[in-house]
């Protein structure tokens, strides 16, 4: 039996597999290297994975994750991993993951929309291209975690329209002085901004509202997804942002002329697969 693990920032989807069949399977938080130590992310493990994941020793763990597409960052993940389950371990990108979750083993064009985003060339086993991600500071364009930093700024600077800031901050009980706070000086506000955002999914009525989503999407294509050469390559995205806002990312995506074959939620269903091949 096997261990795979696929984890954004926010959360960690984990599966005990026996061939294809699903033995145990949980989700904990997210972990990632570039915003915790080897002794954070090894405690995290402990704590919120059941016993059944430390039984024995397993076959294999394959961990795909956020922040993991450094090879000094992956070796704080690895060092936690082996620490926790004493089993061989390989640490692989969560762009990757989503690479082999939505195509298997035939070429495309995969999209992260989520916590963060990214996106790449995929030839069946590996990625072959790559515009980088740069994280939720210098990109992750369209991801929960842009669209929630493009809101507050328009909050607290006075320019999303009163009413909707009056109904974000009736319904969601935070205060101008919490989101400062928990951008400035909590850990992970790249899951916070993201979590916040999803908010945003049931005021899509509002007209301010409907197009900060829709621009931080199109800047996800422009971005990330146009330049690349072209190709005929299929594109498919994994993420939580991509399923929330489905229709808009199919109709930006038809607007440039891309056709989307599938979205999903989770990458777990096609790793499951890959690694069985």
């Amino acid at each position: 039996m096997k261990i795979i693990a696929d984890s954004s920032s926010t959360r960690t989807e984990w599966v005990l597999a026996d061939g294809d069949k699903i033995v145990e399977h949980v989700f904990t938080e997210g972990l990632n290297p570039y915003f915790q130590t080897r002794k954070e992310i090894s405690h995290s493990i402990r704590l919120n994975l059941p016993d059944a994941f430390f039984r024995r020793r397993w076959e294999h763990i394959y961990f795909y994750g956020a922040g993991c597409a450094n090879p000094d960052r992956n070796k704080i993940m690895e060092a936690s991993l082996v620490a926790q389950f004493r089993t061989p371990v390989t640490v692989m990108s969560d762009l990757l993951g989503a690479a082999r979750g939505l195509f298997i083993d035939q070429p495309g064009l995969p999209c992260i929309l989520g916590t963060g985003s990214n996106s790449c060339i995929y030839d069946g086993a590996e990625i072959v291209d790559n515009v980088k991600s740069l994280g939720f500071i210098l990109g992750d364009e369209g991801s929960g975690a842009f669209i929630g930093k493009a809101f507050f700024g328009d909050c607290l600077k006075g320019m999303a329209p009163k009413a909707v800031r009056d109904r974000f901050f009736d319904e969601s009980g935070l205060t101008p002085e919490d989101v400062m706070n928990h951008v400035y000086s909590e850990p992970f506000p790249n899951r916070w901004l993201s979590q916040q955002s999803a908010r945003l999914a049931t005021m899509l009525d509002d007209p301010y509202v409907y197009q900060l989503v829709y621009a931080s999407i199109m800047k996800f294509f422009t971005r990330n997804v146009l330049g690349y050469p072209k190709n005929d390559y299929a594109v498919s995205l994994v993420g939580s942002v991509a399923c929330l806002y489905e229709d808009i990312v199919r109709k930006i995506a038809k607007s440039y002329g891309i056709h989307i074959e599938q979205i999903v939620k989770s990458s777990m269903p096609g790793l499951i697969k890959y690694h069985n091949l």
